[in-house]
């Protein structure tokens, strides 16, 4: 089993744990270091379900702040192991979960391990398959079992936001678009009805389709809709009977779910629409006090998220979170992921500084 040492620099955890492959569905090894890391540490309380860790301070504090990170990835392609890398001066650390976002969970277990008296009890947690479909993710599971692990005043998500404060994000709705034909041989295409062909009336859609720029509490939310998948086709000499083309709608948090559905049919009306997957959007929550605290301490302006986090499942619980963590947004999931250094280490001070109230 691999080790963590939680005495090392942020900077040299983040290296350790990315080197640690952990693509969704296989992250126990990791689970299993982070659980034997910070098993022995007497002012934390720690539960593990499954490859979800929970560790609290039960210190009676009058406020209690949730601090979570997911820590799979999406797959490898050549990009593990890590290396250290400079560009225009920068130091970076390259490679697969250095964004998203390990380096944000390398954070999070120092700051777990060193933080013994805070102004504030703290539930830290780590969970696993943030990176597939939602009723797979850890989160999702912890809060069919342990629902009282949620509570909590604030909460703050380590994803990654280049090392500044993202407000609530946006929803995430897939639906596949169905359009249906009937097969016949190639050469006597007459004789059957293509299927992909009825489907460019769909795609003609998604082309002139123009997304909308939303302020939501004084964060501007940017949506959209596009086709992410097509799926047809039968052999090379057969008119094809059936055709799927799956979107994503990323739609802002002012919309709930029943309203964005209604939308995507809207939009397609005419044509068979089945909703696959779909997840609800956080509202910013800045105006909370506790919100109001961390962005002064870390001296931070707000930006929206763009993309679903789980931050969203604690607006849902009434709990406002934020999105807070070192790394490039755009840089997740890219073959190219790198965290400059800097940012780690800026994100480990100012929630250091905003934890001991210094």
């Amino acid at each position: 089993m691999p080790s963590l040492e939680l005495t090392e620099s942020a900077v040299d955890l983040t290296r350790t744990i990315c080197d640690i492959p952990s693509v969704s569905g296989d992250e126990t090894g990791l689970a299993d270091a982070i659980f034997a890391a910070i098993s022995g540490l007497p002012h934390l309380d720690v539960y593990r379900d499954g490859d979800t860790i929970v560790a609290r301070t039960h210190l009676g504090r009058a406020q209690r702040v949730v601090i979570a990170g997911h820590i799979d990835t999406v797959p490898i392609n050549d990009n593990v192991p890590t290396r250290d890398i400079v560009e225009d001066g920068t130091a970076y650390i390259w490679g697969r979960g250095t964004v998203d976002m390990k380096a944000g969970v390398a954070v999070q277990l120092k700051l777990a391990a060193e933080l013994t008296d805070p102004r504030v009890d703290i539930t830290w947690m780590w969970y696993d398959h943030e990176e597939v479909d939602a009723d797979l993710n850890g989160l999702t599971r912890l809060a069919r079992t342990r629902p009282d692990l949620f509570a909590g005043d604030f909460a703050i998500l380590g994803e990654p936001s280049n090392g500044e404060v993202e407000g609530g994000c946006n929803g995430n709705l897939r639906a596949i678009i169905r359009t249906e034909g009937v097969r016949a041989h190639s050469a006597r295409a007459w004789i059957g009805e293509n299927a992909i062909h009825k489907a460019a009336p769909i795609l003609e859609r998604l082309a002139h389709y123009q997304p909308r720029d939303l302020e939501v509490e004084g964060l501007v939310y940017r949506e959209g809709l596009n086709a992410v998948r097509i799926r047809g086709g039968v052999a090379g000499n057969v008119i094809p009977d059936l055709c799927e083309v799956e979107v994503n709608y990323r739609f802002a948090p002012s919309r709930d779910v029943a309203e964005a559905t209604r939308h995507v049919r809207d939009v397609f009306d005419g044509f068979a629409v089945d909703i696959v997957d779909v997840a609800a959007g956080a509202r910013p929550g800045l105006d909370a006090p506790l919100a109001r605290e961390f962005l002064s301490a870390v001296g931070a302006e707000p930006r929206p998220k763009y993309g679903w986090t789980d931050v969203a499942r604690f607006s849902a619980l009434g709990v406002p979170a934020v999105n807070y963590g070192p790394g490039d947004p755009h840089l997740a999931h890219h073959d190219e992921e790198r965290v400059p250094v800097a940012q780690i280490e800026a994100v480990e001070v100012g929630l250091r500084t905003w934890l001991l109230g210094l």
